[in-house]
């Protein structure tokens, strides 16, 4: 990208005006938007909170047992960071007897993916 020096016109050197290249036009995340995925992103900034929902993707639905048991941190820790998960909005989960099961919930990944996907102004 090629920053072009503003003239003493008003335009740049290329011929274009100074608002051509540096205006920003339909941000993609208004103000809203921003506020809506903070806390997710803010959740997804912990590596064992991100490798907790990588395996509850992989695997479709988890039982916490299993997923105690491929961290080396203790059962309330891991407690922790899936209530966290949850309260993003991250994933979903159901009490069975003694275990609760976890699964991602795939309409916030959705979302995640679309606004961290390709743009088509971007190519």
């Amino acid at each position: 990208m090629t920053a072009h020096a503003p003239t003493a016109s008003g335009g740049s050197a290329s011929g274009g005006s100074a608002t051509d290249c540096c205006a920003l036009a339909d941000p993609p995340l208004d103000a809203a938007s921003s506020q809506a995925f903070a806390p997710i992103f803010k959740a997804l900034g912990d590596p064992v909170r991100l490798r907790l929902l990588s395996l509850i993707v992989a695997q479709g639905e988890v039982c916490v047992c299993d997923l105690v048991a491929a961290f080396a941190v203790s059962a309330p820790t891991i407690s922790h960071h899936l209530k966290v998960l949850r309260e993003a909005g991250l994933v979903d989960s159901e009490r069975r007897g003694t275990w609760v099961y976890y699964r991602a919930r795939m309409q916030t990944l959705d979302r995640l993916a679309t606004l961290l996907g390709p743009s088509p102004r971007r190519g």
